[in-house]
Order: C-alpha cells, then sequence, then structure tokens
C-alpha cells in the first residue's frame, strides 16, 4: 500500500472502542479541523451526512427512532470518512494543513484529479477524510459551492445538504432517505433560508436552471412523501419501527415537503427547460458516477482495515 498514500498508516484503534470509532470522535474530529483551518485562513465546510448529524444535535432522539447507522464498510459503525468542501485556491494550502495534522495524503490518480479532490487518512487509519473543491463534482448533478461556505459554520447550509442528497439518482440509499428525514424534521421551510432554515425559493431557482437536477430532485421528494404517508408499510423495510413515527411528524414532514415541490414547481421555467422536458427521459438526464462501495477511498479503506493486525 506504500505506493497509494505518501507515508506509512496502520490501523489502531483504544481497545475499550472495540473496532468501531464512535461517532463522537467523527464530530469532535470534523469540527476541530474546521476550526484549525480557519485560524490558517483556510476555508473549509463539512457535508454529508456528518454535516446532517452535526446540524440536528437537539434532534438526537428523533434520529434514534430512524435507525440511522450503519456505513456498509465497518458494521455497527455510523460513519466511516469525514467529507469537506473548501475553494479551489486553497488546494496547496490544505495539503500543507493536513500534512502537519499527521494524515497522510493519497496519491492522485486520474479519478480523483477529473473529480476535483484530495483524500487523507488519519494518521493512526481511524478513518479518512475527502476534501472537495468549488463543487461537488462526485453527483449524479454537480453542485456549486461558491461563495456559498460563507453562509454557515462549521458545517455546509442546511439548503446544500438536502441538494447534496436529492440529487442522487443512481444510489439514493436508505441511509441517504434517513438523512433526509432528520433534515426536515429539524429544520423549517421557508420562501427565503435563514441559518437554520432550507431556503425554499433557492431551491426552485437552482432546478429551474435544470431539467435533469428538477426531474431527480422532485422525484426523490415525491419518494420521501410517499414513504411518510404509508410509512407504516414501508418503514419495517427501512429499519424503521413505525410505532416511533408520532401522526404529527408525519404530518408535519408531508407538510414541508410538499411546500418544497409547490415551490418548485411554481417557479417559472425558462424556454430551455421547457424544451428539455419535451425529451424527458427518453435522453440521460444525470451524470453517472463512481459506485458507493469505491468512491470514498478508491478501495484503499479496505486495505488499511486488512492491514489492522
Amino acid at each position: 500500500m506504500a505506493w497509494l498514500l505518501d507515508k506509512e498508516i496502520k490501523r489502531k484503534l483504544p481497545n475499550e472502542w472495540k473496532g468501531i470509532v464512535p461517532t463522537e470522535v467523527f464530530l469532535t474530529e470534523a469540527r476541530s479541523i474546521v476550526e484549525n483551518a480557519k485560524e490558517k485562513g483556510i476555508t473549509m465546510r463539512v457535508l454529508g451526512g456528518l454535516s446532517i448529524a452535526m446540524h440536528c444535535q437537539e434532534f438526537k432522539e428523533f434520529a434514534s427512532k430512524l435507525k440511522r447507522i450503519g456505513t456498509g464498510v465497518i458494521k455497527g459503525q455510523e460513519y466511516s470518512d469525514i467529507d469537506y468542501m473548501s475553494y479551489r485556491h486553497h488546494r496547496e494550502e490544505i495539503r500543507e494543513f493536513f500534512d502537519k495534522l499527521g494524515y497522510a495524503k493519497r496519491r492522485a490518480t486520474l479519478s480523483s484529479a477529473a473529480s476535483e479532490r484530495q483524500i487523507y487518512y488519519h494518521p493512526k487509519g481511524w478513518f479518512y477524510v475527502d476534501v472537495f473543491f468549488d463543487k461537488l463534482l462526485v453527483a449524479n448533478h454537480p453542485i456549486n459551492f461558491r461563495g456559498r461556505l460563507e453562509l454557515d459554520y462549521p458545517t455546509i447550509s442546511v439548503t446544500d445538504m438536502l441538494l447534496e442528497k436529492i440529487q442522487m439518482w443512481e444510489a439514493f440509499s436508505i441511509k441517504d432517505l434517513k438523512d433526509c428525514l432528520l433534515l426536515l424534521k429539524a429544520h423549517e421551510v421557508k420562501e427565503k433560508g435563514e441559518k437554520e432554515s432550507i431556503d425554499a425559493s433557492y431551491i426552485a431557482k437552482l432546478l429551474a436552471q435544470d431539467w435533469g437536477f428538477w426531474y431527480t430532485a422532485t422525484t426523490n421528494l415525491k419518494k420521501l412523501k410517499k414513504f411518510v404517508s404509508e410509512i407504516d408499510k414501508l418503514g419495517p423495510e427501512a429499519e424503521i419501527d413505525p410505532k416511533l413515527i408520532a401522526k404529527e411528524d408525519r404530518n408535519e414532514l408531508s407538510g414541508k415537503i410538499d411546500f418544497l415541490l409547490e415551490r418548485t414547481e411554481g417557479e417559472p421555467k425558462p424556454f430551455g427547460w421547457k424544451m428539455r422536458a419535451k425529451v424527458g427521459t427518453k435522453k440521460k438526464w444525470y451524470n453517472p458516477v463512481e459506485r458507493p462501495e469505491t468512491v470514498g477511498g478508491f478501495g484503499i479503506w479496505e486495505a488499511i482495515l486488512k492491514e489492522e493486525d
């Protein structure tokens, strides 16, 4: 594995962890890295499922009802990595920043270069860190973060968190479904977004510029509503006990989804959008991306786990 990383990394976990890195370790390290980067003038924000967990700490009880746990990499461990978005002009600074923290950089590949990302591994092999620049290109519908990282701290905005989830067409998972439900439960959906609310206007205007993104996002939102409305039947398939999700919660979630769909539907669409809509799904409307089992560490995470002993 030496040729893959710029320094040797071996996985060493405290015995009391019993082979699983606690969620609290991810939360603490994620925030610490953002704070340290800020001190050095580097803008970094947490994204992905971990950012949702950080932004929904007051709704841990609801998250536990959803049983949002497991990554498929390590059984019983909630997360396997920390994802960040930064600006491209910080690229070289970030390389030096992680080196001083003792992290090992994953050597660049054609794939990582094309997707504008850098991958680093914790000094003790606890997890890896994925850093993206300007845009989330590893997506069915790339999301532009230029000028948006200042909207919140230490995470991306809750609006962008939702967009990051509902842009998925090929690999929208049970984990992503639960992240969306938690995000919607913990935040209001408003016409004009504030720090603690989802900006329906921004989402509607963004989707009005891209029929493909609109189709994927609205399809996912409709599926979310269907799941909520039929949770008595569908809940067990997602390992959710329907009895734990109160009627008030179901109504609240459905109402927020309805507002987003109505606001998106009512946004005026330009001529180009309408012409693309006529073609519909006869033409591929999304960008294919790498499969979730390889996209994070390009297979290297598994190599570290094998070397644990």
